[in-house]
C-alpha cells in the first residue's frame, strides 16, 4: 500500500507528498472551476496518469523486446461534461510511436494500451479513444 499526504493550502490549493518517494507535486482549481488554473486540477492529474501508465506499461513491454521507445510522445485531452455532477466524459489519446507499424513488436504494444492499470481504473462511461501515429501513418 502506497501513503500519499495531502494538504489543503486554501484558495483551492493542495500539496500532495508521495511518502515513499518524498517527491511533491501541487494542485490548483481550474479556471472554469473558481480557481487559478496555476497547476494541474484534479481530473488533469487523471488524464496525466492515464498517458504516463500508457507509456509505462508500452516502456514495459519494449525492455522485454528490446526495443527502444525513445521518442514516444502521448498527448492526452481532457473533456469535461457541460451539466452536473461536473465529471471527465472523455479522455482522447494520441500516440506518436517512434517505430513502424509493422514492427513485430507493434501488435504487443497496443494490447499493453488497453492493459494499463489506470485505464481499468477509468469508470466506463467515460470514453477513452486511442489513436495511433506509426512514424507519421496515422491508424
Amino acid at each position: 500500500m502506497i501513503e500519499i499526504r495531502i494538504n489543503y493550502e486554501g484558495e483551492l490549493h493542495c500539496s500532495a507528498l508521495h511518502v515513499p518517494s518524498g517527491n511533491t507535486l501541487v494542485t490548483d482549481a481550474p479556471v472554469d472551476n473558481n480557481g487559478r488554473g496555476e497547476a494541474f486540477s484534479p481530473t488533469d492529474l487523471v488524464a496525466t496518469a492515464l498517458g504516463c501508465c500508457m507509456a509505462t506499461v508500452m516502456g514495459i513491454v519494449a525492455q522485454r523486446k528490446q526495443c527502444d521507445l525513445t521518442g514516444l510522445r502521448i498527448v492526452v485531452h481532457k473533456e469535461m461534461s457541460q451539466d452536473t455532477p461536473r465529471r471527465i466524459v472523455s479522455l482522447p489519446v494520441a500516440i506518436t510511436m517512434p517505430i513502424p507499424a509493422n514492427h513485430p513488436v507493434a501488435p504487443l504494444l497496443q494490447a499493453a494500451v488497453h492493459s494499463c492499470p489506470v485505464h481499468h481504473s477509468i469508470h466506463p462511461d467515460i470514453r477513452v479513444d486511442v489513436t495511433w501515429d506509426w512514424q507519421g501513418e496515422i491508424s
